[in-house]
């Protein structure tokens, strides 16, 4: 367990970061620490591997006061992972892993050879192994500066923005894969992000910061979403909040629709009217959707990939009613596309099906 007792941090100049923070973070739990630009986020996790000092208070780790610790000693036990992965460039990846285990006292060959099998486990090919950083994607980097944090096997792990450097879709992927790990290894981790939706996906509770560095509320998502302390916090989490508050209500009752794909094959047969859309698979897998223009399109030569529109995200049966919702809305039909656990198309959903799945939840739990 982390706990701050009463912890404060005030500059030379009188300004406080961060204002008397009492919070307990408990032994394998996720926790977000959310808020605007300068409100002692970022400050108060630095506080825990002793980057930063408190001016007053105290902070211990398992019951340990962090000041009487070794300040070096403590940080080689503790993971931390930054925006931009902070890897150093003249060294191969394999031994940008290996750094801490070899500080540690591990013989480099097996420090190297456990570096190989973190690569796998954070998604990436071994072959990456003996590239430079600056052969890397972004993406690529933050799954190795992951891997670096992992390498000496620590309880905690500490991650200052480091998702918000890499575009959406690998920022996506990334969310996923921490999920996962997190999943296989429950790790007491705290994870700093101005991005609520990012906090709400990851996090088991989420400690929201406002000016002056004052804790405005320390809560479970679902929680947060559905009672914010005060309007700072109602504002910061926003007035979708009632849209996010679906990720926690689960779609497995939605009542899913007929919907009839057609092949690249039945393409040209197809006469589409005016705002009609077909969904287009290959395989049974959703590959895109076609409209009268694009129909069109195919029959006078177009490729496939020319005529179809990517439109709609996808919902997975059993997924959340916020999949199911997003899927019926970003869809350019009105219907959106469900499949099964092997991304085939198993039918449709819609936003009304999904409202009235909401809605028999709540009778069934009043």
């Amino acid at each position: 367990m982390i706990t701050f007792d009463s912890v404060t941090k005030t500059y030379p100049d009188g300004t406080t970061a961060v204002d008397n923070l009492t919070l307990d973070i408990e032994e394998g739990s996720f926790t977000a620490f959310v808020g605007p630009s300068g409100c002692g986020k970022t400050t108060s996790m630095r506080m825990i591997n002793r980057m930063i000092e408190p001016t007053s208070g105290t902070i211990r780790v398992a019951g340990k006061d962090v000041g009487s610790s070794n300040a070096v000693s403590l940080r080689r036990g503790i993971g931390y992972v930054i925006q931009s992965a902070g890897l150093m460039p003249h060294q191969r990846i394999v031994d940008n892993i290996a750094t801490v285990p070899v500080l540690q006292g591990q013989s480099r060959k097996a420090a190297r050879h456990a570096a190989l099998e973190l690569l796998e486990r954070v998604g990436l090919d071994r072959a990456v192994a003996t590239r430079y950083p600056g052969q890397l994607s972004g993406g690529q980097q933050q799954r190795v500066g992951v891997a670096r944090a992992l390498a000496a096997d620590p309880a905690i792990l500490l991650m200052d923005e480091p998702f918000s450097a890499v575009d959406p879709v690998v920022r996506e992927d990334l969310q996923n894969e921490m999920l996962r790990l997190q999943g296989e290894l429950r790790k007491t981790i705290v994870f700093v992000t101005h991005d609520i939706d990012e906090a709400v996906k990851l996090a088991d509770r989420i400690a929201i910061f406002g000016a002056g560095g004052k804790l405005r509320q320390f809560d479970t998502p679902a929680r947060l979403l559905a009672a914010p302390a005060d309007e700072f916090v109602s504002s910061f989490v926003g007035r979708d909040r009632g849209y996010r508050q679906l990720q926690f209500n689960s779609g497995a009752d939605v009542q899913l629709e007929p919907l009839t794909p057609i092949s690249e094959a039945e393409i040209d047969s197809q006469i589409l009217g005016v705002d009609e859309w077909r969904l287009v698979t290959i395989d049974g897998n959703p590959f895109g959707w076609v409209d009268a223009e694009g129909v069109t399109a195919h029959s006078g030569g177009a490729s496939l990939y020319e005529s179809c529109s990517a439109g709609g995200s996808l919902f997975t049966e059993g997924g959340t009613l916020r999949q199911a919702l997003d899927s019926a809305l970003s869809s350019p039909s009105g219907t959106g596309v469900v499949v099964d656990g092997n991304g085939t198309v198993s039918g449709g959903v819609r936003a009304a099906d999904v409202l009235a799945a909401l809605e028999l939840q709540r009778k069934s739990a009043s």
